[in-house]
């Protein structure tokens, strides 16, 4: 699996994979993004600032993440250059349970360490216990449940450190 931070060039395919998640989500009754969140502007401003990385098998786009170094929403009580957030990690159908997850996740871990973050943080919808599976079976350890808005979230972090 070869994971790289996206170039412009890849914003359309990398707004399809979110599409194809949000759809696939709403399909089963759990919708997550808006349209105006995973559209092509917005993915190709979020590209320009460095913050996706994509994850290929060959010439096939398996998955991405959003990768941040800040979080005021989710994690206001934070210090700011002590963490860094996985957002809108999502993988396309067809490689569903094949690990592109965990690579993208061992690589957001690690891109976290080399920048000296001490944790890697990340928040899902409190009542998505699959995707919860997913994160404590890689090693993340459940922070808090906070309320925003009309939702419950867990907050979950995982030391940088952690091998």
């Amino acid at each position: 699996m070869n994971i790289r931070e996206a170039r412009p060039f890849d914003a359309p395919m990398i707004a399809s994979v979110l599409q194809e998640a949000a759809e696939w989500l709403a399909g089963d009754g759990r919708p997550l993004w808006s349209a105006a969140e995973i559209g092509h502007e917005s993915v190709l401003r979020d590209v320009g600032k460095g913050l996706f990385h994509i994850a290929r098998q060959g010439e096939q786009l398996a998955g991405v993440m959003k990768f941040e170094l800040e979080d005021a929403y989710f994690w206001p009580e934070l210090l700011p250059g002590t963490s860094a957030f996985v957002h809108k990690l999502a993988v396309r159908r067809a490689w569903a349970k094949k690990g592109v997850s965990t690579a993208l996740l061992s690589y957001a871990r690690t891109r976290a360490r080399q920048l000296g973050r001490a944790h890697l943080r990340l928040d899902c919808v409190a009542d998505r216990q699959g995707l919860r599976n997913l994160y404590e079976g890689f090693g993340f350890a459940l922070h808090s449940v906070v309320q925003i808005g009309g939702s419950s979230y867990a907050r979950y972090e995982l030391p940088t450190a952690t091998l």
